[in-house]
Protein backbone atom coordinates (compact mmCIF):
# COMPACT_ATOMS: atom_id res chain seq x y z
CA UNK A 1 0.00 0.00 0.00
CA UNK A 2 1.40 3.57 -0.77
CA UNK A 3 0.45 6.76 1.24
CA UNK A 4 -0.78 9.21 -0.64
CA UNK A 5 -2.40 13.11 0.47
CA UNK A 6 -5.57 14.59 -1.00
CA UNK A 7 -7.39 17.65 -0.22
CA UNK A 8 -11.17 17.39 0.67
CA UNK A 9 -13.62 19.70 1.44
CA UNK A 10 -14.12 20.10 5.04
CA UNK A 11 -17.37 18.72 4.84
CA UNK A 12 -16.34 15.47 3.41
CA UNK A 13 -14.31 15.02 6.42
CA UNK A 14 -16.66 15.11 8.91
CA UNK A 15 -18.82 13.23 7.42
CA UNK A 16 -16.44 10.38 7.05
CA UNK A 17 -15.42 11.49 10.91
CA UNK A 18 -18.68 11.09 11.85
CA UNK A 19 -18.80 7.28 10.05
CA UNK A 20 -15.56 6.23 12.10
CA UNK A 21 -16.90 7.38 15.56
CA UNK A 22 -20.13 5.69 14.68
CA UNK A 23 -18.11 2.56 14.37
CA UNK A 24 -19.01 2.01 10.71
CA UNK A 25 -15.72 2.46 9.55
CA UNK A 26 -12.76 1.38 11.75
CA UNK A 27 -10.56 4.49 10.26
CA UNK A 28 -10.85 7.25 7.56
CA UNK A 29 -8.31 5.36 5.71
CA UNK A 30 -10.27 2.45 5.11
CA UNK A 31 -13.67 4.11 4.78
CA UNK A 32 -12.10 6.48 1.40
CA UNK A 33 -10.61 2.85 0.67
CA UNK A 34 -13.70 1.28 0.47
CA UNK A 35 -15.55 4.34 -1.12
CA UNK A 36 -12.79 4.28 -4.04
CA UNK A 37 -13.02 0.83 -4.58
CA UNK A 38 -16.86 1.16 -4.87
CA UNK A 39 -16.02 3.97 -7.64
CA UNK A 40 -13.80 1.93 -9.44
CA UNK A 41 -15.55 -0.78 -9.42
CA UNK A 42 -18.08 1.41 -11.38
CA UNK A 43 -16.47 3.31 -13.53
CA UNK A 44 -14.01 0.53 -14.43
CA UNK A 45 -16.90 -2.25 -15.32
CA UNK A 46 -13.92 -4.48 -15.64
CA UNK A 47 -12.08 -3.61 -12.97
CA UNK A 48 -12.95 -5.78 -9.80
CA UNK A 49 -12.24 -8.73 -12.92
CA UNK A 50 -8.34 -8.01 -13.00
CA UNK A 51 -6.00 -9.41 -11.39
CA UNK A 52 -3.06 -7.13 -10.52
CA UNK A 53 -1.22 -8.69 -13.65
CA UNK A 54 -4.23 -7.74 -16.10
CA UNK A 55 -4.29 -4.49 -14.12
CA UNK A 56 -1.02 -3.38 -14.82
CA UNK A 57 -0.86 -4.45 -18.58
CA UNK A 58 -4.32 -2.21 -18.90
CA UNK A 59 -2.52 0.83 -17.68
CA UNK A 60 0.47 0.49 -19.87
CA UNK A 61 -1.60 0.17 -23.07
CA UNK A 62 -3.64 3.09 -22.18
CA UNK A 63 -0.55 4.96 -21.60
CA UNK A 64 0.96 3.97 -24.85
CA UNK A 65 -2.04 5.05 -27.05
CA UNK A 66 -1.48 8.31 -25.38
CA UNK A 67 2.27 9.03 -26.39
Amino acid sequence: MKIITINLPEKYLQAIQILNDMGVYPSRSEAIRIALNEFLAKELKMYNDLDDHSFKMLIRSKTNKKN
